[in-house]
């Protein structure tokens, strides 16, 4: 797989300010330096300065041109962050070394938080090597068991991530075990509905068609045997699961089994955020930063709703801290 040629496709046209929260971890530091290195990003780190500084010099990172904004607690950490974004001082949310839960709190605060006019779900964007395409899957990390109304939102919030990849009109297979109607198969019937829905307009930007089995969606071969006429059928860019062990499961197969390279977004909220595994390389993080920055309707619209105007003069300590008091 050349990394280098994927991270040139996911280049945004603009750097945006990265907020990490808990940015004391190894992985973390040495994904944020890189993202700057390529240009991608201006790094913003909460946490222990001590700790932040130590692990630099450990894993030899430059952070010299990062800031950081001292935090007495990673759950301090994570509301700092949110201050940050939610004020104008970052686009885009980053989860360093703090529990999810402790993390999605700050977030989902209904008086200072992130949260968006919709749901937040999470989008595991892929690369396989083996069929050389972007894959998006969900909802393998936040929402476990959608019902049909909530299946549209996580497609309509999926097709926002493929836009920002540059896939203006994805394909989205609305996943089941089998590719007929069965009215004692509740995902047959909701994949159905879907792709009824993506027809008369009610989900828009995309070709929605299910039900889908997964391997109608990933191959053209199996769809010729099939004889399936389908314009999602083996070229499938949104995966649409059932629940989250399904989606869950068939991520970490993807990963484990055929060599992915994994990022992961939760979009919904007023900003893109990154929530990477605590046990990802510093590739995968990277990784989901790119697919972050990428998002540019998601920061246009991040900066349209804040009440104050963003500095776009170099930064100092005092006037990122002062966004936070």
């Amino acid at each position: 797989m050349d990394f280098e040629k994927i991270m040139a496709q996911l280049r945004p046209p603009l750097k945006q300010r990265l907020v990490v929260a808990a940015a004391e971890d190894d992985m973390v530091l040495k994904a944020v330096a890189a993202a700057q290195q390529r240009e991608l990003v201006d790094p913003i780190l909460c946490g222990d300065p001590v700790a932040i500084e130590k692990l630099a010099r450990q894993w030899a990172v430059d952070i010299s041109h990062m800031e950081v904004v001292p935090a007495a607690s990673r759950a301090e950490a994570a509301r700092t962050a949110v201050s940050l974004v939610r004020r104008g001082h970052g686009e885009i949310l980053m989860k360093g070394i703090l529990p999810t839960a402790e993390f999605l709190r700050a977030v989902l605060d209904k008086e200072n938080g992130l949260r968006g006019p919709g749901i937040l779900s999470h989008v595991g964007v892929l690369h396989s090597p083996m069929l050389d395409r972007t894959l998006l899957l969900t909802d393998a990390a936040m929402v476990p068991y959608p019902d049909l109304k909530t299946k549209a939102e996580l497609i309509r919030n999926a097709v926002h991530v493929a836009r920002g990849l540059g896939i203006h009109t994805p394909k989205v297979a609305a996943l089941a075990a089998v590719e007929v109607v069965n009215p004692d198969m509740q995902a047959t019937i909701d994949a159905a509905a879907l792709t009824i829905m993506n027809r008369r307009g009610q989900i828009k930007d995309c070709i929605v068609d299910g039900p889908l089995a997964l391997d109608l969606a990933v191959s053209a071969e199996a769809v010729q045997h099939k004889g399936i006429r389908s314009e999602v059928a083996g070229r499938a860019d949104i995966f649409l699961f059932h629940n989250i062990e399904a989606a869950n499961s068939t991520l970490k197969g993807f990963v484990f089994g055929g060599g992915c390279l994994f990022g992961g977004l939760l979009v919904g909220a007023r900003a893109p955020v990154v929530v990477a595994s605590r046990s990802d390389s510093d590739h995968a993080k990277l990784y989901s930063i790119a697919c972050a920055a990428a998002l540019t309707e998601t920061t246009s619209a991040i900066r349209e709703i804040h009440v104050e105007p963003v500095d776009a003069s170099p930064r100092r300590q005092e006037g990122v801290q002062s966004a936070v008091n």
